[in-house]
């Protein structure tokens, strides 16, 4: 196929579904709480069927346990980068924030699912586990402490094993760690399973690239901080990349995971930051800041879509 063709089928239809949401936002198509309602099933519902199969299908040695310290360590060693460009650039406290984490689970999926294959998920969850780990742990317990909030660890343990993400993470696991999905093929039941998490995930880039795009506002933005962070951002992304790639290259891991990495180091930061905003500058600043670093990381889809090809 026509190098070109490849990159219109695989980029087009991200940002036709993105354009959609942005005219569903201005002409009131959906309200806002209709599209968190749509949020709401993607994340809870369409996303852990993704994550489930994933990481039932997943192929297990020590490698898933190296890069799962590594991505942590990545987003740890980010936040620290960007709390000590922070010193100097002196834009926001939630500057550190939005230069660690990755928004894997609203857009990560989807777009490696478009560009590399739903086939090679499991690639993207083996590297999305360790920022899972990391955002459910010490990245909301940093922001708990920035908003002067006492660390409530009982009730952190518990929201984190009532997400729906990290129950699929589970039993993912367990299906595929300990070989039981492999000794159910035979029976066809691994069938079962795949074709039901298939249909269940099938809506997953949709519903998802729609309510991004709905979100994707760029009228008031300070264009002074957001600048300064999305190239901190882009910076650190970069020469923690390189890094990664090192380690991967050390322990002959692949290509795939490579692949993987690619995807994940241009992804934004966590789209729930901006509800922990309490100062309405603050959070415009935020929100701001996540709908051009968004941007970036459609650009950066088109420029791996044109390598890709």
């Amino acid at each position: 196929m026509n190098p070109v063709i490849e990159v219109v089928n695989t980029v087009l239809p991200v940002l036709i579904m993105l354009g959609a949401g942005v005219v569903c936002r201005r002409k009131e198509l959906i309200s806002r709480d209709g599209v968190n309602a749509l949020k709401n099933v993607a994340v809870n519902i369409c996303l852990p069927a993704v994550m489930l199969n994933a990481f039932a299908t997943m192929h297990y040695s020590m490698d898933n346990v190296i890069v799962a310290v590594m991505m942590f360590l990545v987003c740890v060693l980010a936040w620290g980068l960007g709390k000590a460009m922070n010193s100097f650039l002196k834009t926001s406290p939630f500057l550190p924030f939005l230069t660690t984490g990755f928004e894997a689970g609203m857009l990560g999926y989807s777009l490696f699912a478009l560009l590399y294959g739903p086939e090679n998920i499991s690639d993207f969850a083996c590297v999305d586990l360790g920022q899972v780990l990391f955002v459910f742990t010490l990245y909301k317990m940093l922001l708990g402490r920035e908003n002067n909030e006492k660390t409530d660890y009982g009730n952190l343990f518990s929201e984190m094993i009532k997400s729906p993400t990290i129950i699929a993470i589970i039993a993912g696991v367990l299906l595929g760690a300990t070989g039981i999905y492999e000794a159910l093929i035979p029976s066809g039941i691994s069938s079962v399973i795949d074709a039901c998490t298939s249909f269940i995930s099938n809506p997953t880039a949709g519903i998802i690239l729609i309510s991004v795009g709905y979100d994707l506002v760029l009228d008031n933005i300070p264009w002074a901080g957001v600048l300064k962070t999305t190239f901190s951002r882009i910076l650190i992304m970069i020469v923690l990349r390189i890094a990664a790639g090192f380690v991967v290259d050390a322990f002959s891991m692949g290509e795939g995971l490579k692949m993987a990495m690619n995807m994940m180091f241009i992804l934004p930061p966590p789209y729930v930051l901006p509800v922990f905003a309490d100062d309405e500058e603050q959070r415009n600043y935020v929100s701001s800041s996540l709908s051009v670093i968004t941007l970036v990381t459609v650009l950066g889809f088109v420029i791996l879509a044109v390598v890709q090809a």
